[in-house]
């Protein structure tokens, strides 16, 4: 894994052994990343079950102000770690170990709303739909923010009664990402 583009362009990311960590494949991030484009620049980043980081390094290389990361697992944590250590962004990030599917309270006491959120949930666990509905409730989305789901085919996406507006949907080899936009 590398970081794709920005002033971190080409630095290598470390990556997780075994199949307990699914990061999103170079050309998937690319390809977001493409489609996002300069609207990346001056964000805060939220980045949901986010395994090694990947996106949130990827956004802070492209302009992002700001970066939040929440994550449970201890290795993905570690992971974390090392990658924002390596490419010296301490001080634009942030780690939170947290269960996200039992809510987002981690975030109420934030004063600062997310401009861009990357969710990246394990796949054909029934974690997207509670997540959602968590990032919903919890109000750390500004209006007008960008939010970025990878997931497996089968997993129900919102529908017209939710504040996430569906603005595009591509597939990817077997992952799908979807893009909404966060209306009050």
């Amino acid at each position: 894994m590398r970081v794709i583009a920005g002033e971190l362009k080409g630095k290598k990311l470390v990556s997780p052994r075994g199949r307990g960590i699914r990061p999103t494949s170079e050309r998937t991030r690319e390809a977001v990343f493409n489609i996002l484009g300069d609207r990346v620049r001056g964000t805060a980043v939220l980045e949901l079950f986010a395994g090694t980081g990947a996106f949130s390094i990827e956004a802070l290389s492209r302009g992002a102000a700001s970066a939040l990361m929440i994550e449970r697992s201890h290795e993905a944590l570690d992971l974390i770690a090392r990658n924002l250590a390596a490419c010296r962004l301490a001080g634009r990030a942030r780690v939170i170990r947290w269960d996200i599917t039992q809510g987002l309270d981690c975030l109420r006491s934030l004063p600062d709303r997310f401009d861009l959120a990357f969710l990246d949930p394990p796949y054909r666990q029934g974690a997207l739909g509670p997540t959602l509905q968590h990032l919903i409730t919890c109000g750390c989305l500004a209006d007008g923010a960008r939010v970025v789901i990878e997931h497996d085919p089968q997993a129900t996406l919102p529908d017209e009664s939710s504040p996430l507006r569906l603005t595009d949907h591509r597939k990817y080899g077997k992952a799908l990402v979807s893009f909404f936009t966060y209306v009050l």
